[in-house]
């Protein structure tokens, strides 16, 4: 019993696994934090091609 307690806190496998999981994690927040960027970007873009069509479709 002592062998397997030892050997279970000598296991470093699942700590790499939860390395990866944090990794992935920031990872995922850099994205959605410069996703907001570009999304404000996109919204001015179709606001000026509207406002540019607008006079186009009364006429």
């Amino acid at each position: 019993m002592k062998k397997q307690i030892v050997d279970f806190l000598k296991d470093e496998e699942g700590a790499t696994a939860i390395e990866y999981a944090l990794i992935a994690g920031l990872i995922a927040i850099g994205i959605l934090s410069s996703l907001e960027g570009v999304r404000d970007a996109i919204t001015g873009l179709f606001d000026r091609i509207v406002t540019a069509l607008t006079p186009a479709a009364t006429t």
